[in-house]
């Protein structure tokens, strides 16, 4: 009798890649993707295969990468890791996804050792408690008339995630149009692994989640709009600190620029007690669907 896996399980299972050969790693997607691959599944999995080839005394402090081309979920993702610098304080990487030939994406990081230097940041913004957000379970039924059925359908699933939105109408678009902020608090609900290459890991993957949302929340639009072609063109991460996901996390977003059918989006990551853990940058594809390129 097999026991069915947990989704924090399924989660740790979906960044524990296959070893394929000397700094070559395989990726696949879980059966309940989407059309195409999750940015922050690519993100992710690069990021662990950059860090199977790096001391395990120096955890990642950026990384930068590219979207290239949509991932097919169906098809296995071959990652391979290029040793750009091994330095006496810094270890430098470059990580090329494949599928069927094709880059469909490309990161560099870089590690460090860890070390002790000039300490300051920014405050985070004053949030309600998570505790005191609605759960997306208590959320579903208020938004069935909005959701697509896709998306309602994964926010009623179980979950290894908790995300509490502070301004759900502004996620919905069209609450504040002008608005080029919003808040989330998230963690993982299950206890993780004593790790600090998983909570990176996982913290990568999360980080993709509603970023280009700020950016169409300002025009009273959201991502749930068929009408619009939205895609992340690159995502930028730094580690300030050490943290744990499975702990809450504050997300502060902002978007300070739309133009040429592209959107620049930002974000903060605080833990609950104000320390300020990661930094992200991204910029993506917005436009309407069917217009002229």
């Amino acid at each position: 009798m097999t026991t069915e896996s947990s989704p924090l399980e399924r989660l740790l299972a979906l960044l524990d890649l296959d070893h394929v050969g000397e700094d070559a790693f395989r990726g696949y997607s879980p059966p309940t993707a989407g059309p195409m691959v999750f940015g922050g599944q690519a993100i992710a999995q690069a990021l662990v295969a950059a860090r199977r080839t790096v001391p395990a005394d120096r955890p990642a402090h950026s990384l930068h990468a590219y979207f290239v081309l949509a991932g097919d979920p169906k098809t296995p993702i071959d990652y391979t890791v290029e040793r750009v610098r091994d330095g006496k304080s810094f270890t430098t990487r470059r990580c090329t996804a494949k599928q069927r030939g094709s880059t469909i994406f490309s990161l560099e990081a870089s590690f460090q050792l860890v070390e002790q230097g000039f300490e300051h940041s920014f405050a985070p913004p004053e949030v309600p408690d998570p505790e005191t957000l609605p759960t997306t379970s208590a959320l579903s039924e208020r938004l069935m008339s909005f959701l697509p059925r896709g998306a309602l359908a994964r926010m009623e699933k179980d979950s290894a995630l908790d995300i509490r939105f502070v301004d759900i109408e502004g996620m919905l678009g069209g609450a504040n149009p002008g608005k080029t902020r919003q808040n989330i608090w998230f963690r993982i609900i299950d206890p993780m692994p004593d790790d600090d290459a998983v909570h990176q890991a996982v913290l990568a993957y999360l980080s993709d989640m509603t970023l280009l949302n700020t950016a169409l929340a300002a025009h009273g639009r959201s991502i749930f709009d068929h009408t619009l072609q939205v895609a992340s063109l690159d995502h930028a991460l730094w580690f300030h600190r050490p943290f744990r996901a499975d702990e809450w996390l504050l997300y502060a977003q902002d978007s300070p620029n739309a133009s040429g059918g592209r959107a620049l989006t930002r974000g903060q990551l605080f833990m609950r007690d104000g320390r300020l853990i990661a930094s992200v940058t991204q910029e993506g594809l917005i436009r309407q669907r069917g217009a002229k390129i």
